[in-house]
């Protein structure tokens, strides 16, 4: 940790980086795609769709956009970047400042279909060949049996005093939001530093412990971070960020001991899901993919779809395999994952972050993933199946 001292000189030495840094920190703030994609009519849709024996595509609403997308794009590419010196950042400036045009250009293209589509492959890309293969390899396997663990017996209320004592290794505050209009059962909010809990819904003991190493153990490790560095792209989110953080969260539920032979296959699933879109499947087509060719029961199953389809067809979901394969091949290694929990970072930037250090521009950092020290895994069949994925 550097004292206030040191920060003024390096304020002062790069000043012109840091005032384009906080430039962005305040454009970004309005663009968190996360609070855009989620339908706000989910349930009524469900039942419409259910009611009509699969047949009919839902027709999700979104909230309102609450800015001014071109106005956006003009103050982004406003940023005299010419300023930087350093060659080295001024090209990840670039960068930054693409990746979040961007996700503009997704927000903005949300529930316009095939256009809102083409946006989320340039930010998410689409499942390799390699991603499938690994999705079917591991939906080959046959269930396990299923233990009084899995049984939905808590309320959003008593989910809420579970993730409260859990953070409680932790030293940065736990702020939970209930909400109605969210995909997952629960999920970080960058920009608010919130733990969002879906209401109306039961947990599982499982599902407790693994959304806990997932969402507390490492989105909040990696916010709150990224917020302890000088420089905000850390918090922001550097491009291509989230193979990289969500590999690390599931690889913490792993380590955590709450990673499920039936929580690979739903990740398996919504690569599936994902390379469905590029196929030209409709939402009936995927659910029948998943539901009546996979026999996933159908609740399951529409909310795979539905996370697969939303805005128009949302590719970001094919990601968690493929980041859980890459983090446990570092894992497999030795190598340290501690620089990867700077930030909204990805395993690209590794270099860039060492070389920031040695300028004084990033710092080592202060809040660790615990599950990574614990090794809490007991199933033997999931050792086997992350040591097989090509």
């Amino acid at each position: 940790m550097i004292g206030a001292q040191e920060i003024k000189q390096l304020e002062k030495e790069y000043s012109n980086l840091f005032e384009i840094d906080a430039n962005l920190d305040r454009l970004v703030r309005r663009i968190e795609l996360l609070s855009y994609i989620n339908p706000l009519n989910i349930e009524k849709e469900k039942q419409r769709f259910f009611a009509s024996k699969f047949t009919s595509n839902p027709n999700f609403k979104y909230p309102k956009l609450k800015f001014d997308p071109y106005k956006l794009h003009r103050l982004f590419f406003s940023q005299r970047l010419e300023r930087i010196k350093d060659e080295r950042i001024r090209q990840l400036y670039q960068e930054v400042i693409y990746h979040y045009s961007n996700m503009i250009q997704c927000i903005e293209t949300i529930g316009k279909n095939k256009k809102f589509y083409y946006n989320s492959l340039r930010v998410y890309g689409t499942p390799t060949e390699r991603d499938v293969q690994n999705a079917r390899y591991i939906l080959h396997y046959e269930d396990e049996p299923t233990s009084s663990d899995m049984e939905k017996v808590y309320t959003a209320g008593e989910a809420r005093a579970y993730f409260e004592e859990f953070s409680h290794q932790y030293s940065f505050p736990l702020n939970i939001k209930f909400s109605t209009h969210i995909a997952a059962e629960a999920m970080v909010s960058n920009s608010s530093q919130s733990l969002l809990i879906r209401k109306n819904i039961k947990f599982s003991k499982n599902q407790l412990l693994t959304l806990s190493n997932h969402e507390i153990g490492v989105h909040l490790v990696t916010t709150f971070n990224g917020l302890l560095q000088h420089l905000k792209i850390f918090s922001n989110g550097l491009p291509k960020n989230v193979e990289t953080q969500e590999g690390l969260a599931v690889f913490s539920e792993y380590m955590g001991g709450a990673l499920t032979l039936k929580r690979l296959k739903e990740l398996s699933y919504r690569v599936l899901a994902a390379d469905s879109l590029i196929k030209g499947y409709s939402f009936a087509d995927t659910f029948d993919l998943i539901h009546g060719q996979y026999k996933l029961n159908r609740d399951e199953a529409f909310g795979i779809t539905l996370r697969a389809h939303r805005g128009g067809g949302f590719t970001k979901d094919r990601l968690y395999l493929s980041g859980l394969r890459k983090i446990y091949k570092r894992y497999q290694k030795e190598e340290s994952l501690d620089i990867l929990l700077s930030g909204k970072v990805a395993l690209e930037d590794e270099e860039m972050i060492r070389y920031l250090r040695t300028l004084g521009l990033a710092q080592p950092i202060s809040h660790k993933s615990i599950s990574f020290q614990q090794k809490l895994n007991t199933n033997p069949t999931l050792d086997f199946i992350l040591n097989n994925l090509k």
